[in-house]
């Protein structure tokens, strides 16, 4: 079993961090952006700016805020999965997304659905190591979070992650070293990959989720400007579109996403 895991990692460019033997569960990998042209990818979907897209820009802090969706399965009998999070590294460092960038230090939630029911999350995460969830956190369809990842002072290439579920008063912190290229920042809806217990490798499926709102982006302790140029659409491998960026808000640093159309309205308010 753990060599055809081992194989299917390696298959889609995954680091071999896996879970030990024991464990029953499936194990949930995130990725850098797998670019389809300049506004697509098969697993990505949100903003993305990169440094040669923004005029040499580098990147020492990104924040942000999102309700957490809603998660019903998109087909019966099917185990889906969906991570919404921001992150520093792993993006398009170009307009065109023909550079794209393999360093990425990101935290989030996760919300899967299955027969089961639904399940929901928080976690960080340090490519290539494994994200770790966040174990005291309470996570709910509905709550506000707000996340922000900044390096604690220029060049230290230490960094300090913030998760707060302003809904229940609950913050998460942890400082970090971690070398980044400070070349892309995004905010994103994923569709992880997914190790069974069995050891078979598969890239979502993602559920269907209620409109992902995100807001208050910054990069640098600034607005973040949005542009609907930097604008990234989820499609499968065979093109169909699983989810969708809005247009920025009014004031250019916020959006929202929409699982299963090919097309979004920006948030009525900023």
């Amino acid at each position: 079993m753990w060599r055809k895991l081992l194989g299917g990692l390696l298959m889609l460019g995954l680091p071999m961090f896996v879970a030990s033997p024991a464990s029953t569960g499936p194990v949930v990998f995130h990725r850098p952006i797998v670019a389809v042209g300049a506004s697509q990818s098969n697993n990505w979907s949100g903003y993305n700016q990169g440094t040669v897209e923004q005029n040499g820009k580098l990147f020492s802090q990104v924040a942000g805020d999102w309700v957490v969706p809603t998660a019903t399965q998109h087909k019966a009998h099917e185990d889906e999965y969906s991570s919404t999070w921001l992150g520093i590294g792993g993006g398009c460092v170009t307009a065109d997304c023909l550079v794209t960038d393999a360093t990425l230090i990101q935290t989030g939630t996760e919300q899967d659905a299955g027969d089961s029911g639904s399940s929901y999350s928080a976690w960080w995460e340090l490519i290539p190591a494994p994200s770790i969830t966040i174990s005291n956190f309470t996570v709910r369809p509905g709550d506000h979070m707000h996340a922000s990842i900044a390096e604690a002072a220029a060049g230290s290439e230490v960094w300090t992650i913030t998760l707060q579920d302003l809904s229940r008063g609950e913050t998460f912190t942890q400082t970090v070293p971690y070398s980044s290229t400070h070349a892309t920042a995004e905010w994103i809806e994923e569709t992880p990959v997914v190790v069974d217990s069995n050891g078979n490798v598969s890239v979502g499926p993602l559920p269907k989720l209620s409109t992902v709102t995100f807001d208050l982006g910054q990069t640098n302790g600034a607005n973040a400007g949005l542009k609907a140029s930097e604008a990234i659409q989820l499609v499968d491998f065979n093109g169909n579109v699983l989810a969708t960026p809005s247009a920025p808000d009014k004031d250019t640093d916020g959006f929202n996403d929409c699982t299963y159309t090919g097309s979004c309205r920006a948030p009525r308010r900023s």
